[in-house]
């Protein structure tokens, strides 16, 4: 087994447990909303997100180069929601069984120690668009195609976003205790996790 197909294997495997057709892992759930965002071509749109928010989140519309519209949110973030109105959500508080919304583009994180699967860095893309699959996995990888860079053709600019292959080794480990022994899927409750109000700095601010 290759690099290459480790990756492949633990994207098989998010796609079948989350009901998507496609999954694209990356290095963190950040650069997944940055790259799907880039997709979207928000360049000048504006985006609604909650106010109470993990802060790279406006980060990630504003180098995408969107502008954040801050909509009013409880201090708790709990599950999942949209980036307005894109179809990019950010379903870092999410993971569960058969959770894919159709024609959306999923945000899944893998990073720190609440969520349910712990990687220690990750994260990964959610799709059924197979053209946005494609540019989604040349993206993450520097605009390659998967195959040694001495015989690549070189036709794209991508963003070193890569999942290490180490990495998706451990998630193909760890996507067993997602399932029952009778092989049905388990279903996760959605996380919840107290944000600061980010609509207060000025740093996420654009007239």
């Amino acid at each position: 087994m290759t690099p290459y197909d480790i990756t492949d294997e633990f994207e098989r495997q998010l796609a079948d447990y989350t009901g998507a057709k496609y999954a694209v892992a990356v290095d963190s759930q950040s650069n997944a909303l940055f790259l799907s965002l880039k997709l979207c071509n928000v360049e000048g749109q504006t985006i609604g997100i909650p106010s109470h928010t993990y802060p790279s989140v406006p980060c990630e519309i504003i180098h995408a180069g969107g502008r954040v519209k801050w909509v009013d949110s409880p201090r708790n973030l709990k599950g999942q929601y949209q980036l307005f109105p894109t179809p990019v959500w950010d379903s870092a508080l999410r993971f569960t069984a058969d959770m894919y919304l159709p024609g959306q583009l999923m945000c899944l994180s893998f990073t720190g120690p609440y969520k349910h699967l712990k990687l220690g860095k990750g994260g990964a893309v959610l799709t059924d668009d197979y053209q946005a699959y494609l540019w989604l996995r040349r993206a993450r990888y520097s605009g390659r195609r998967e195959c040694s860079y001495h015989d690549d053709n070189f036709d794209m600019l991508g963003w070193n976003f890569y999942m290490m292959p180490e990495v998706a080794a451990r998630g193909v480990l760890f996507m067993s205790q997602f399932y029952n022994m009778d092989g049905t899927k388990k279903h996760n409750e959605d996380l919840e996790i107290p944000y600061p109000d980010l609509s207060q700095f000025e740093v996420y601010q654009c007239n």
